[in-house]
């Protein structure tokens, strides 16, 4: 089983960078099977990103359910991501 994970970024957004190679990363270690994610461009795609309450970026989704507003420490994702991972049994 994998997790479902939105990086909800905007053009100009420093920080968004920096979320995605922490994403990129994290991937990396958990390995591409276990987690698909996808950068979201909240201009070409605001009803999803409001949808899911995002109100600024960088933002992170994750299987449905906006779960960071900001950027997060790698050591918060990569628990969310194990934690998730073990309830879906992977």
């Amino acid at each position: 089983m994998s997790i479902n994970v939105e990086l909800f970024s905007s053009p100009g957004c420093r920080s968004c960078g920096q979320a995605r190679e922490t994403l990129r990363n994290l991937v990396g270690e958990f390995g591409e099977s276990r987690i698909e994610w996808r950068v979201v461009d909240v201009l070409e795609e605001l009803d999803h990103a409001v949808a899911l309450g995002v109100l600024a970026t960088p933002a992170i989704a994750i299987d449905g359910q906006l779960r960071f507003t900001g950027l997060p420490s790698i050591r918060e994702l990569r628990a969310e991501f194990t934690r998730r991972l073990a309830a879906k049994g992977g």
